[in-house]
This record gives structure tokens, C-alpha cells and sequence, in this order.
């Protein structure tokens, strides 16, 4: 499978103008060497019957104390079956929900990550990032790679988005390879042309406007558009108070206005060779014309206001007020001045024909490589400050334990010493 997606990805790349061949030897999805738990699993083991650490566990709770984060570490790194990884997701949740919550270390989450791989049950995995707060989640920018890439390579573009949306949450969007797998899994999804909800359009909107802040090119450009179209279209219908809440967005209204500033900055004469590509300015035009069209009732809503999702909240009911119309009222001159910006990109020269996906493809296969690299060998460090990490915390373990055992016998000393004394006086 993943070969036939590298094949259709180098055909779509030869296809993009043909400007650099050595594209046809390139491929745009993460590599075996990216992938291979080879030094993950090359960690020192710490061997664990899985059922004793349980009941250990159990009782520990039962008894409102403390488990410590090697004990939740030592249980995910043990998991051997898919039945374990259902156990593992349980005391993940007490976890969170117990003194200790805050020391979930950075390497069980990668575990549980790969464990959820490795045993074929992903949406575990899905699951417990969607619900981050309910089981404390957060993983890592090459944890996040993993998972999308797993996803993409599957053909399975809704829910790479879905871990992208969690990326863009947790504006983790700092290594080159994220942002060009999140513009694959993107790209992909909507290359499907799927029937997006308010929801789904304000999360890839604000994604692909997010990660498109990291590039300047025609990528990022052509990435900034779409995503001030699509949280536009959600501003428009809803309010503002709809696209900022729980969500890393600026509540200053005026996303249309915004895609519009794209397009002048690539219509500046200083603006380099950039461009905006035809499909994302096909899709602002198509928004524009949708809200224009519109009856009055269906842009404005309910007159007590909206509801939408809240992150973990249920619906919400957002109200539109004066401003938000004020808002509205501008549509007639984005429409127009949408006409005269894209007419004199044109004649610039400034519109790319590849589609958004092309864009993509040939930004993969030109760049991913370089960047695998570099991840690696902030990976390899990583994994090795992991182990030194884990390795303290034994010891450290060990020594508590002792010290344990040891106020105990003290205890005991004591005990035994003051009821000889009181039979010596009796």
C-alpha cells in the first residue's frame, strides 16, 4: 500500500511543471529509518508481570495514595496484546485523575503511541489525544509524526486530520516535518472533497492557517488563504465568539479581510516569486458567493445566537451581536475587491495552476528528507535523556525503599523495645 501512494505521489510530483527531476527519486512519506522502533525497543528493559502491577496499583488507589510515574511507565512499556492496551488506557485515566497526575512522563506517552501502533489499535490512541485533558496525552512533535504518518500512509486522511487538529491545539508545528505532514494529511482530506461541518471547517481552517504562518513560499501562502477562508466562512455565519473559543485564533473579527490582505501581500511588487494556487483561491470565490447568496436568516443565525462545540463543554450557545453584523455588512466589498485582486494576480502571473495537493506532494518529496534527519538525531538524544531519566528514577526508587524498610525496622525496634520494658515492669 505505502508503495503505491509513494508511486502516485511521484507522478503527481512530475506533474507539477516538471521543474526539478530529481524528484522521481525522491519519496514524500516518512522512511523506514523515520519509523523503525529499532531504538525505541533498544532501551533497557525492566521486565514486569502486568497482573501484580495492576493489583499493586488498584489497592494503591483504593487506598488514595500516590502511584508514582514509573510504576504507570513500567505497566505501558509491558503491554504485549491489544486486551493489555484496554487495561493500559484504564489506569492512564486513574492516573491522571490521582495526586501524581502531573508526572506522566514525556516517554510513557510515546510508549503508549507506539504500543497502540504496534498492536493495531490506533483509535486508542486517537481516543486518548482527543480526550488529552481526560488522560493526560500530550505528546511530543515526533510522536505526533508517527501518527499522522500511519494515518496517511493507510489513506486514512480524516484521521491524520484529526491528529493534526491536535497538533494545531497544541501549536506544535515547529519542525519542518510536521508542517509538511500536516499539509499532506490536509490536502489529502480535502482532495476527497468531503461535506465539512462548521466544526470541521473552524479546526482545518485553523490548522492550515497556523502551520501556513511557519512558510512564506506559495505553500504557506496559498495554506494562510485557505485557512482565513474557511474560519471566515465560520465568522460569518456564527459570530466571532465561535472561532475563538477553544481554539489558538485571534478573536479580532475580520478573517475574510485577512484572506484578502494575503492576496495583496502577493500582489505587492516586493513579494518575491510567491503565488496563491488557483484551487485555494477557487475556494475563497466559492465562499464568497455561498454567504452572498444566502437568505439573511440562514448567515445570521438564531436570534438569541449559535451553538457549537466546546472542547469538552457540549454545545454552546454563542451569541452574534452588533459587531458581528458589522462584519456581515462588509461581504459586497470582499466580493468585489476578491474580483479585482484575483484579476490582477493574474495578469501577474501569480495564480499556480498545481492544486494545493500537488503543492504539497512537491514540497515532500523536495524537503522531507533533510528534515528526517535532523529528527532523528534530536530523536536519538532524546530517547537516550529518556533512558538516563528513567535510570535516576530507579535508583531514586531504590533508595526510597530502603530508606523505607529501614524506618520500619526502626519502628518495629522501638515497638518491641517498649513492650519488653513494660513486661520487665509488670
Amino acid at each position: 500500500m505505502a508503495a503505491s501512494i509513494v508511486q502516485r505521489c511521484l507522478t503527481a510530483a512530475v506533474k507539477v511543471k516538471c521543474r526539478t527531476p530529481s524528484f522521481t527519486a525522491r519519496r514524500c512519506l516518512l522512511s523506514a529509518a523515520y519509523t523503525d522502533p529499532k531504538l525505541w525497543e533498544g532501551m533497557e528493559k525492566d521486565p514486569q508481570n502486568l497482573a501484580l502491577l495492576a493489583n499493586f496499583m488498584d489497592r494503591t488507589f483504593d487506598k488514595k495514595l500516590p502511584v508514582s510515574s514509573l510504576t504507570i511507565s513500567r505497566f505501558v512499556d509491558n503491554i504485549s496484546s491489544k486486551e493489555e492496551v484496554d487495561q493500559a488506557e484504564y489506569y492512564l485515566y486513574k492516573f491522571r485523575h490521582s495526586p501524581n497526575c502531573w508526572y506522566l512522563r514525556d516517554w510513557t506517552v510515546h510508549s503508549w503511541v507506539r504500543q497502540c501502533m504496534k498492536y493495531g489499535v490506533r483509535d486508542k490512541a486517537l481516543h486518548t489525544l482527543q480526550n488529552k485533558v481526560q488522560y493526560g496525552i500530550f505528546p511530543d512533535d515526533f510522536t505526533f509524526n508517527l501518527l499522522i504518518d500511519s494515518y496517511i500512509k493507510d489513506k486514512d486522511f480524516k484521521s491524520a486530520c484529526a491528529v493534526v487538529e491536535e497538533v494545531m491545539l497544541q501549536e506544535a508545528f515547529d519542525l519542518p516535518s510536521t508542517q509538511t505532514l500536516s499539509f499532506y494529511a490536509i490536502g489529502g482530506y480535502l482532495a476527497t472533497k468531503p461535506s465539512l461541518s462548521m466544526a470541521e471547517e473552524r479546526a482545518l481552517g485553523a490548522a492550515l492557517l497556523i502551520v501556513g504562518l511557519k512558510q512564506s513560499n506559495t505553500l504557506g501562502l496559498s495554506a494562510q488563504l485557505l485557512g482565513h477562508t474557511f474560519i471566515g466562512k465560520v465568522e460569518m455565519q456564527m459570530g466571532v465568539n465561535a472561532v475563538f473559543r477553544g481554539m489558538p485564533l485571534s478573536w479580532v473579527r475580520g478573517y475574510l479581510g485577512r484572506a484578502l490582505a494575503v492576496m495583496e501581500g502577493v500582489a505587492a511588487e516586493d513579494s518575491g516569486d510567491a503565488k496563491l494556487s488557483k484551487d485555494a483561491l477557487d475556494r475563497l470565490s466559492e465562499v464568497l458567493q455561498d454567504l452572498s447568496s444566502a437568505p439573511a436568516s440562514d448567515s445570521s443565525g438564531e436570534e438569541s445566537g449559535e451553538e457549537v462545540e466546546g472542547e469538552g463543554e457540549g454545545k454552546q450557545e454563542i451569541a452574534v451581536d452588533e459587531e458581528d453584523e458589522e462584519e456581515r455588512a462588509k461581504l459586497p466589498y470582499y466580493v468585489g475587491r476578491f474580483k479585482e485582486l484575483r484579476s490582477q494576480l493574474e495578469s501577474q502571473g501569480r495564480v499556480e495552476p498545481s492544486s494545493f495537493q500537488a503543492l504539497v506532494t512537491v514540497a515532500a518529496a523536495r524537503s522531507l528528507a533533510a528534515a528526517e534527519q535532523a529528527d532523528l538525531e534530536v530523536y536519538g538524544g532524546r530517547v537516550q535523556a529518556w533512558e538516563d531519566e528513567k535510570k535516576h528514577l530507579v535508583i531514586r526508587e531504590k533508595e526510597m525503599r530502603e530508606k523505607s524498610e529501614l524506618e520500619r525496622q526502626e519502628r518495629l525496634a522501638a515497638r518491641a523495645a517498649v513492650q519488653q520494658a513494660q513486661g520487665r515492669a509488670g
